[in-house]
């Protein structure tokens, strides 16, 4: 299975989970388990801080972007709604149905449970059988759910009219892509956000930074060290469509409890923490 998602154990930077951690064990309840959030752009490192804090800790990790819809349901989404919901990503395209099952099995789990958690090959763009799913077995002091969009607040109506890339100038002129997806977050993704007892936001220096970090998430997934430069082109555009969202959440519009600056090279440069309601 090549295009397994594959979780790199390496921390760039050691005071991240060392804040992290700490912030969240501060936010645990002894009578059951809770749900923490980590929000943040392709390849910011937050599936392998989850990773880690979960296997330290005794937690569980569990990645939005292992819930994705199934392709045949996004094909019949772009036909319905906007042909630009055929490419995986945004708020819609996830099953959070499924999503929300997966966590109320680990919540309830006993120490005898073994709840199998959904796996997304990214390369064959299709989730895994389900007997190809990784079980997680017991249960767990914590849920740790990593996903890039995690907390977004719904963009300002104002802000859609504005394309901020080629892409939705060229794919998106009525705006019925930017409607749905804001549409999206005010709804399911708002009652996903409920359930988080804390959100941590790992934030990017820059939008150019974020291709650069997706081009070496493809690199690991291939196992080559660089990618073609032919492929960096073709991920400048499926990042184009995440492109609005990202700059929307580092200018503040998202709802974390702890925001981590990170320079270029994922280290830390800041932490602050957030008064949320």
């Amino acid at each position: 299975m090549s295009g397994f998602r594959k979780i790199s154990t390496k921390i760039i930077d050691p005071r991240l989970p060392e804040a992290v951690g700490g912030f969240l064990l501060s936010r645990l309840r002894p009578d059951h388990p809770v749900i923490f959030g980590i929000a943040g752009s392709q390849g910011s490192g937050k599936s392998t801080l989850a990773a880690h804090l979960a296997k330290t800790y005794g937690g569980v990790s569990l990645s939005l972007d292992d819930a994705y819809l199934m392709r045949e349901e996004r094909v019949e989404l772009a036909r319905k709604v906007h042909p630009l919901f055929h490419t995986r990503g945004v708020p819609g395209t996830h099953d959070l149905e499924l999503l929300g099952r997966v966590l109320d099995a680990l919540l309830d789990a006993s120490e005898n449970s073994e709840t199998p958690l959904p796996a997304f090959d990214k390369l064959a763009d299709e989730r895994l059988p389900i007997d190809q799913w990784p079980v997680f077995k017991g249960r767990p002091r914590f849920v740790i759910l990593e996903g890039w969009c995690l907390g977004v607040l719904p963009e300002p109506e104002a802000r859609l009219a504005d394309p901020v890339n080629t892409l939705e100038a060229e794919a998106d002129v009525l705006l019925h892509w930017r409607e749905a997806v804001n549409q999206a977050l005010s709804t399911a993704y708002a009652a996903l956000h409920q359930r988080l007892e804390a959100l941590v936001y790992l934030r990017a220096p820059d939008f150019d930074t974020v291709l650069d970090w997706r081009c070496e998430q493809e690199a690991g997934l291939l196992g080559v060290e660089y990618i073609p430069a032919g492929r960096r082109g073709a991920l400048a555009r499926f990042v184009a469509h995440f492109q609005r969202l990202t700059l929307w959440m580092m200018q503040g519009g998202i709802r974390a409890d702890m925001t981590v600056d990170l320079d270029t090279r994922r280290r830390v440069v800041a932490i602050a923490m957030n008064h949320t309601t």
